[in-house]
This record gives C-alpha cells, structure tokens and sequence, in this order.
C-alpha cells in the first residue's frame, strides 16, 4: 500500500513538474497574455466599449430568432458556456489561487479575465463563422473546425490535436476535479471524515445517477438544464457575497489594497501562509484565471457553435461576457470574503474548505459554510454538464457522430472516479491539460485574428446591427 500511495505521488509530482513548465515563464502565460492583448488592440478595444450593448444582446438572445440556424437560443448556448467555467474555480480555484500564489494571484486573475474578453469574443465569433452541421443535425464548432476549415487542410493536424487534447481534458478540468470538489464539500459539511471512501461514495453514488440522467439526454437537455440552474445559483452566491462584503465594509478597502500590494511584489509568511513571489503569484493567478474563466482554452466555443444566430459577431459579444460574469464578477466575490475574513493566511486543512471557512465566518447565523457547498454543488455539477458538450464535440470530430453516446456513457462513469481521487493529482492534472488545449487554440486565434477584425469593423460600421437580430 505505501509502495502505491509512494508511486502516486511520485506521478502526481511528474505532472505538476510538468505543468510547471507550460505554465511557466517562457511558454503559456506569454502566449495567453500577448494574445489577449493583441486581439484587445486589433478590436479597437470593443470588448470593454461595447459591454453594455453585449448585455442587451444576450437580454435579446433568450429568443431565437425566426428563420436562424442552430440547436440553442443564443441565451442558452451563453448558460451552457458559463455551466462549464462557472465552477470549482470560483470556489476551490481562487482559494487554490490565493494559498499558493498569496493575494496578488487575485489582481492576475483580473488581468486575465479583462484580456480575456477579447480572446472569448473571438472565439465565439469563429465558432459560429466556421461550424459545420453533422449528418445527425447537430452543429458542431469550436478550434478544431476554424482551424479546419478557416487555416485549410495542411493544418488539419493541428486541429486534431486540440481535439484529442480536448477529449481528454474534459475527464479532469471538467469532470473528476468538479466531482472532487463537491465529494471533499459535502462530507465536510456533514461533519464527515474526507479520507474515508465509504463518506465519499455516498456522494459519488447520488452524484453518478443524477449526473446520467441528463448527460444521456444530449446537449439540449444540457442547455435546457444550464439555462435554469446556472442564473439563480450565480445570482444567490453573488447576494451571499454582496452581504458579507457590505457587513464588513470597513476591511473591503484593506483587502484591495493587499491585492494591489502583493500583485508586484509577492507576499511574505504570515500564519498560516507560508509565502509567495511575485512569479508565483503571476503564474497562478493566470493558472486559475483561466481555470475558472477558460479565456484562451478553446472550450466555450464549442458551446456558442450551437447558437442560433445567423451573425457570428453577436455571438461574439456573449462570448466576451463570459470571463466578465464569471472572474470580474463572481470570482471577485470569493476572493474578497476570503481576504476580509483573515483566513487566508490560516492553517486551513485545503484549499477545497477555505473558502467554506471564510463565508461561514463572515456570514451572520452561520448559513456560510451552507451557501459555499450548494453553490459549489450546483456550479460544479453545472460544470460537469457544460464539459460534457465540450467533449463530445471533440469525440464527434474524431470519429463521428457515432461516437457521442459511448463518450457520454464514459463521461458519466468518469464522475465517481473523480469524487474517490487524490486531489492534488487531479489539479495537477487539469492544470497540465488546460495548457496543452490552449497552446493550439491561441496559435490558431493568432493566424486567424484579420478575418475577426474585419468582420468585426465591418459589424460596427452600421449601426443598425445592434438593433436588429440578423
């Protein structure tokens, strides 16, 4: 047994190693970064300018309109994009984030989410310029089909890479860690012992059957699910957070300013917290950035593919709301309940229960540690649900449309798995896939970026087209 325990660790290390050097200095965080900034700059920074008629556009998106192709309204295809990215990442990620990267991780999330809207809205917009419809009438887009069919054929390989990198990507970032997370949540609130399997495997059990029951009924039961859940459980979370924030209003402005602090210089041991440099906070304020955002990683657009829009640059604007609503907006909401409740710096068992530890400490009534976990649940559930899209796409590029059930089947069985598994091998490796699915996915962004600027320019010249749905 020590002999096995000693070998998983020993690869867990590997993996983590591994991911270190994507992740690093000279290889990911650059290329994520620098594309974000130069979609940003050749968009004449629409992204930010245009915020506001993006909000109208997808209020206008809850229907589809009449004569448009596609499977989900626009508004759907936006709730199944955020069912993946709103997640463990903003629970479990930003306490992960602030842990190991000390409080500066935050403004590097920021960073990231605020590039990251340009990289989202052009996503979005190739999807649906460049989707296809299957035989089975299921329309399909995302990396592996602009890059297919907006590169051309020589660069086929590339985009059989992104789906193979996709395909396995999905059973970690979103799927086992989502199924950990909930597992580790759960059995703590019900004062349970987390190292037990028979603790676990009363969650994983329930969580196998509900997770079958609408994984099996394809990507329109996905959307329809996503479309409900997804806007009141980010809504109830948000209030919750507003809350605290407003209770403890007077540390509100020390919490920013330690963000603003520790973002350049790093942060010194304090309690718990046993410091961290400014690369460290660099790297996995990015890391979890994008974890929790997935600017960049090539997922979401696989779920805007299936909008019914006939323009893609409309599409385009919903994509752009992602990182918005789910970093600037809900991510920022854990992160400062986490600094103004002073555990961070805490000897905290995980970062799985941090963010619990700090809500249910802020939160008059002690209803904290309850908001974490059903939030967590229901994003992380919502999550599984999203990635399930993500990697079926990937399975039908590869080998068709027959491939999608067993993939589905397969996904479903990964579920239980994920809430039995070591956690720090199951980030580890999450970490590791979300670098190597966004590596072809932002080179293919880069070669593709005049065909969005055009498009776009084209888009905004009239104003008339925010006005109507064509």
């Amino acid at each position: 047994m020590q002999e096995q325990v000693s070998a998983i660790t020993q690869f867990s290390n590997w993996v983590g190693d591994v991911g270190g050097v994507v992740w690093g200095p000279y290889v990911l965080i650059p290329l994520l970064l620098g594309v974000g900034v130069i979609m940003m700059i050749g968009l004449n920074f629409v992204p930010w300018s245009q915020i506001l008629k993006a909000f109208a556009v997808m209020w206008r998106g809850r229907r589809a309109a009449a004569g448009h192709e596609g499977e989900l309204t626009p508004w759907k295809a936006l709730m199944t994009s955020l069912a993946a990215t709103v997640g463990t990442g903003n629970i479990v990620g930003v306490a992960t984030a602030i842990m190991l990267g000390g409080p500066g991780a935050v403004f590097w999330m920021w960073v990231t989410a605020a590039f990251g809207m340009a990289t989202k809205y052009c996503e979005a917009l190739l999807a649906v310029k460049y989707r296809e419809v299957t035989p089975a009438g299921s329309y399909v887009g995302g990396p592996m089909y602009y890059i297919k069919n907006g590169l051309g054929k020589n660069w086929k390989w590339l985009a059989t890479l992104f789906a193979i990198f996709g395909m396995v990507a999905s059973f970690g970032i979103g799927n086992m860690t989502q199924a950990n997370a909930i597992t580790i949540n759960v059995v703590s609130l019900a004062g349970g012992d987390i190292s037990s399997y028979i603790s676990k495997s009363l969650v994983a059990i329930p969580m196998l059957i509900l997770a079958g029951v609408v994984l099996i009924g394809g990507v329109k039961r996905i959307g329809d699910v996503s479309g409900t859940l997804v806007p009141i459980m980010a809504f109830i979370y948000v209030i919750g957070g507003l809350i605290i924030l407003i209770i403890h209003i007077e540390r509100v402005p020390e919490a920013f300013a330690l963000i603003f602090d520790s973002a350049f210089s790093g942060h010194a041991a304090v309690g718990g917290f046993t410091g961290s440099t400014l690369a460290m906070a660099v790297r996995f304020g990015v890391a979890r950035g994008l974890f929790s955002n997935e600017a960049g990683l090539g997922s979401a657009p696989i779920a805007h593919a299936t909008a019914i829009v006939k323009n893609p640059v409309r599409q385009g604007m919903l994509g752009m709301l992602d990182p918005f609503l789910d970093t600037i907006v809900i991510c920022s909401i854990s992160a400062l309940v986490i600094l103004v409740s002073g555990h961070w710096s805490d000897d905290v068992a995980s970062a799985g229960t941090l963010t619990a530890v700090a809500f249910d400490s802020a939160m008059p009534g002690g209803f904290g540690s309850w908001l974490v976990t059903i939030g967590l649940v229901l994003f992380a559930f919502s999550t599984i649900l999203g990635w399930c899209v993500y990697g079926e796409r990937c399975v039908i590029y590869l080998f068709g449309d027959k491939g999608a059930l067993p993939f589905r089947i397969a996904f479903t069985l990964a579920v239980p798995v994920g809430a039995m598994a070591e956690l720090t091998l199951v980030w580890n490796l999450a970490d590791l896939f979300n670098g190597l699915m966004a590596i072809p996915n932002l080179i293919a962004l880069l070669m593709l970026s005049p065909v969005v600027f055009k498009m776009t320019s084209d888009f905004f010249s009239n104003p008339d087209n925010l006005n109507n749905d064509d």
